[in-house]
């Protein structure tokens, strides 16, 4: 009997299963959920700590969601091992189920580097999930003094959801600057001069050496007390469970355009993928919002014996703190077209005839041109890039790219 398995619960099966019902209405389907809630928008676990939003307006669907789609959800449950040979997944309580086609989507972990006197630290937190968050909440009050390790996206996001909220927030971080990930140096230190206006310490360059209860001794001798500890150093794809069923992984489970593995039944989607970047022309995890939803939408129709490919990926980043927005999409390779002030600026990167990537910070209205530029591979010779430069506006394309793309708009 056919059964889809979707190991997961978050973005990425909510595409895989909308994915499955828009070929296969009746076939069941079972959601093997690690965690005990329905389906929410992570990224939105830093606005619930600054009271912007609650645990329900956090739900990324509906809560008829799940009975809606004929799924069946198996909360707190984690699955151990994938049987290729019987076709079925072994559970932590050693159910078993068994499965027609599977995909994982079992997203990425905190990674903790070794960290000498870590295990003394009483309140020690991550600050990837909404238990992550509740967790947290409890431990801090008004007179805390919060050390966050990693100022890339997670580590900067906690900063801001935490303010007002304790007495000093200090951030470190081995790179010379923030968000090292995805902006340049003089991009981050526009974001890093917003931050530190708005009370929030930076420690960069510089890592820790060694946990002393509540304090941190730095490799450079400096010292941090804290009462509590937030680690945001960074994460790592899950891909065990593909790799021990003889699957292709590198720091992501390999996919191809399908979001099939390497293992017949067996696809992937989300941030525990390694799939194309076309604004590199290589593979890598692109831990991304809409990418998971897209792989995932991708991986549910063929698993339904429909015929659907994603092959648009590229990075991209949209993030704000303080209300500075930035975004950000593509590689950073090429010729540079630069606007700039003291609090925004406008990076653009052409190669061969494309847009290959840009940096906006500031000014970010309608960077969705650009981000269409990037996936369509569109040639800059048949668009007016000169005034697309200046500003992103639907009238440097043709009329009838207009019709096509902007609803009729000439």
């Amino acid at each position: 009997m056919k059964h889809y398995v979707i190991i997961g619960n978050g973005v990425a099966a909510v595409g895989c299963i909308e994915g499955i019902r828009s070929v296969d209405k009746e076939t069941k389907i079972t959601v093997i959920s690690e965690e005990n809630h329905a389906v929410y928008c992570r990224p939105l676990i830093s606005y619930y700590l600054e009271n912007k939003t609650d645990a329900e307006r956090m739900n990324y669907r509906s809560t008829d969601f799940y009975e809606a789609m004929g799924c069946d959800v198996l909360y707190g449950r984690k699955a151990v091992r994938i049987d290729t040979a019987s076709n079925s997944i072994l559970l932590d309580d050693s159910q078993k189920l068994s499965y027609s086609s599977v995909c994982v989507a079992t997203g990425s972990s905190p990674f903790v580097p070794p960290m000498d006197g870590l295990e003394k630290v009483e309140k020690k937190f991550s600050f990837m999930t909404l238990d992550d968050t509740l967790a947290l909440e409890k431990a801090i009050t008004k007179e805390s003094k919060v050390f966050i390790v990693g100022a890339g996206l997670i580590g900067l996001k906690c900063a801001e959801g935490l303010h007002g909220r304790v007495a000093d927030i200090t951030v470190c971080d081995l790179a010379d600057r923030v968000l090292s990930s995805i902006l340049d140096k003089d991009c981050a230190a526009i974001m890093q001069n917003h931050m530190e206006a708005n009370d929030i310490h930076f420690l960069l360059g510089d890592s820790v050496s060694r946990f002393e209860q509540r304090t941190a001794i730095m490799q450079s001798g400096k010292s941090v007390d804290f009462d509590v500890l937030v680690l945001a150093v960074g994460v790592r794809a899950n891909t065990s469970l593909v790799k021990e069923a003889g699957g292709a992984v590198n720091r992501g489970i390999l996919v191809n355009e399908k979001m099939e593995t390497s293992v017949a039944g067996i696809y992937a989607a989300g941030d525990c993928t390694e799939g194309e970047d076309i604004s590199l022309g290589d593979k890598r995890v692109l831990a991304l919002l809409p990418n998971a939803y897209m792989q995932g939408h991708t991986a549910g129709v063929n698993m339904a014996a429909g015929n659907e490919v994603f092959d648009k990926a590229i990075p991209m980043n949209s993030i704000g703190f303080f209300g500075l927005h930035a975004m950000t999409a593509g590689t950073y390779d090429g010729e540079l077209y630069e606007e700039r002030t003291e609090t925004s600026i406008k990076r653009l990167f052409t190669k061969d005839g494309f847009l290959k990537g840009f940096i906006l910070i500031g000014e970010t209205e309608r960077a969705g041109i650009y981000t269409s530029l990037i996936r369509e591979k569109t040639p800059l010779d048949t668009i007016d890039f000169d005034l697309l430069k200046k500003v992103a506006t639907s009238a440097a394309f043709s009329s009838e790219v207009r019709r096509k793309k902007f609803g009729g708009v000439v």
